[in-house]
């Protein structure tokens, strides 16, 4: 992960965002994403990315899913 990481804001519920799951839950198999890529507020971003929403740290990761890896605090 990079020193800078994008921060993105609050989702808007009228945009399409990709589910965000905490770090430990597991993921529904009943979901059927299996998507190359994330998206947040109709914004695409690459398997691997990290975007802070608010001071929650966002990992996009396959299947086209956020995780939850903790907070950061603003520099």
């Amino acid at each position: 992960m990079t020193s800078h990481v994008t921060q993105v804001g609050a989702p808007d519920p009228e945009l399409r965002t990709s589910p965000i799951f905490d770090e430990y839950e597991e993921l529904s198999l009943d979901l059927e994403l299996e998507s190359g890529a994330c998206y947040f507020n109709n914004m695409v971003y690459p398997v691997g990315q990290y975007l802070l929403c608010g001071s929650e740290l966002l990992h996009c990761e396959e299947r086209g899913v956020w995780v939850r890896k903790g907070e950061r605090r603003p520099e």
